[in-house]
Order: C-alpha cells, then structure tokens, then sequence
C-alpha cells in the first residue's frame, strides 16, 4: 500500500544548477556535506544514470550506522534527479525523491519532493534531515 504521506522542502543558494548536480551527485563531494548537523557521511557510492543504484553511509550522532539506498529513476543533468529512498534494508515500498534544481539569478532553488513517507514522524524526521541537508550543501558551496 502507498503512503500519502509527502515534504517538500526549498531552498535558494547561491551556484550554479550545475555546481549543486555536482556536489549532489559526485560521492567525493556527497560526503563532504551530506546529513544534518551531528551526523556524517564517511561512505558514498553512485552509479549516476537511469536504473543506477546510490548508496550513502549515514553515522548517527549516537554512532549508529545506517545506510540509505536507492535506484535512480531519472537522470536529467544538472536539472532534475529522481530516485528511490530506503534505510537499510526493509521489505517496505521504497519511498521517492524528486529533486529539482532551479536557476533563479545568481542562485538555484533546490526543490525536493520525497513522497511515499510511511508515517508522520518519519516525515517530520525527513523535514529535519532535508533542512539541515540544505544547510550543509548551502556551507559547502559557499551559498
């Protein structure tokens, strides 16, 4: 059964559409920003193309590990991505990420969409973890 649940979350930062692909996409530049604050990214593997899988290895504050995998649905450099969203292994749906990448001026909105949320505090932790996403992209830019 599909979840209703969905986010969307926005945020202007100063680069390119192409400079925040980039930084999204590329492992290297993936863990340099990825995860809210107190959470770290060591780990990223992507095979960036339509039915390629993604792996980012998350370590929690507490120190837990957890990885988020993915099958990217939709390839469109550097305007949008769309891809699949599961923590660790689970026999759940997947649920889905759009992000989009919008140049407005000097800087891009970046939109994303993640839908299929199986229950509302999994949403309001996504809401958190998409923030501070965000936040550190935005730092890591310079944005």
């Amino acid at each position: 059964m599909k979840s209703a649940l969905s986010l969307v979350v926005r945020r202007s930062i100063r680069a390119t559409p192409e400079r925040l692909f980039d930084a999204w996409t590329r492992p290297e530049q993936l863990t340099q920003w990825w995860g809210p604050s107190g959470v770290t990214c060591p780990h990223a593997e992507v095979d960036l193309r339509t039915g390629g899988s993604y792996r980012i290895t998350n370590v929690m504050p507490n120190g837990e590990t957890v990885d988020i995998v993915g099958e990217f649905q939709l390839v469109d450099r550097p305007r949008k991505l769309i891809y699949t969203w599961q923590i660790g292994p689970s026999d759940n749906e997947p649920e889905r990420v759009t992000v989009l990448f919008t140049a407005r001026g000097a800087e891009t909105e970046v939109c994303i969409v993640h839908e299929r949320i199986a229950t509302p505090a999994s949403r309001e932790g996504h809401a958190a973890g998409w923030d501070g996403c965000l936040e550190g992209l935005a730092a890591y830019v310079g944005g």
